[in-house]
């Protein structure tokens, strides 16, 4: 078998590790030291369901505004495009910088360069930055983010997937806009934080890879009008 190239590695911001980028072939793996492996280019199946049901939640929208959290290897980024249409507007935060210079580099290829495309803008920082200072301005927030509510790189995300967190994200969307959260695996009392919240909640199972592989787990909240 062939063996994994190590190609690069980043400190993730917060004390959160070190990520390291690996190619075995046409295959590429990005890791978590000590963790193991947080995304592989071969399994993105939930990713792509995470726009893909969103977008199903906003079909009336023709030109949507969308904040995503996690750019990873740009597979959500890349179904978005596709799916929200031609006026969409997407920002994408991405806390480690090093995942966007990948993207100008092996990455780009894997979802064909989704980060050339003009309705897309990149912010190098935290998504909870972003969401703090908004009011009602996103239709959708997608959040791919440290592998769901049960993280395990930076302390610093578990504001983000609490109370007070989800609380700001409800703020920072438009009356009935859609927060999506993907996540590893289920999440103990999380769709009851979302609740008191005052979301509107379905929790989804998706396929990592087509009929194949792990059941993800995708939450679609949307804000009361």
């Amino acid at each position: 078998m062939t063996p994994w190239l190590l190609l690069d590695s980043a400190t993730v911001p917060g004390n959160g590790g070190e990520l390291q980028l690996f190619q075995r072939g046409d295959e590429y793996s990005i890791r978590l030291v000590g963790r193991g492996e947080l995304m592989n280019s071969r399994i993105h199946g939930s990713e792509d369901a995470l726009a893909e049901l969103t977008s199903a939640r906003l079909d009336s929208n023709t030109n949507p505004h969308v904040l995503i959290g996690g750019l990873g290897m740009g597979f959500t980024l890349a179904a978005a495009l596709q799916k929200f249409g031609d006026q969409a507007k997407i920002v994408v935060a991405e806390l480690v910088p090093a995942v966007v210079a990948w993207h100008s580099g092996p990455l780009g290829k894997l979802a064909d360069h989704p980060l050339k495309d003009s309705r897309v803008t990149v912010r190098e920082c935290d998504v909870a930055k972003i969401i703090n200072n908004e009011r009602n301005a996103f239709d959708a927030i997608l959040l791919d983010v440290d592998n769901g509510p049960e993280g395990l790189t930076r302390k610093q995300n578990d504001w983000l997937y609490h109370m007070d967190g989800l609380s700001a994200v409800y703020q920072a969307l438009s009356p009935q806009g859609i927060l999506a959260v993907w996540s590893a695996g289920p999440a103990k009392d999380f769709l009851q934080k979302l609740l008191k919240v005052g979301f509107d909640v379905e929790e989804k199972r998706v396929r990592a890879h087509g009929k194949k592989g792990a059941r993800h787990v995708i939450w679609l909240a949307q804000r009361q009008a």
